[in-house]
């Protein structure tokens, strides 16, 4: 079976801060990476301690929100450069895994 070595990227955003639709524009439409999961938080907190949640009663719109990619290692330095520029330090993990049996040339 082939292998693919790829590194995954998770971002980690608020709502409110208003950076999802920029994130998925420059993942999909400029830098086309292998591929893209969005995940929607219902709780969670940072640096800065402050408690990010929903309930029933309060639909809060600054609810956490990952953004998980993937693709090969030197695409990832790519975009990673570009990210940096304006998502804050400490919001950006990544890690090398790999593909079974997957094609990321196509990115």
């Amino acid at each position: 079976m082939k292998r693919t070595e790829v590194t995954v990227v998770r971002v980690y955003v608020n709502e409110g801060q208003h950076q999802f639709q920029h994130l998925m524009e420059l993942l999909h439409d400029q830098e086309k990476v292998a591929g893209v999961t969005a995940f929607r938080g219902i709780a969670g907190f940072g640096q800065s301690g402050r408690m990010h949640s929903s309930t029933l009663l309060d639909i809060s719109l600054d609810l956490p929100l990952i953004l998980e990619f993937f693709d090969r290692p030197e695409k990832v330095e790519e975009v990673l450069d570009q990210l940096k520029t304006f998502i804050p330090p400490g919001h950006i993990v990544s890690w090398p895994a790999t593909v079974n049996g997957g094609d990321t040339e196509h990115a």
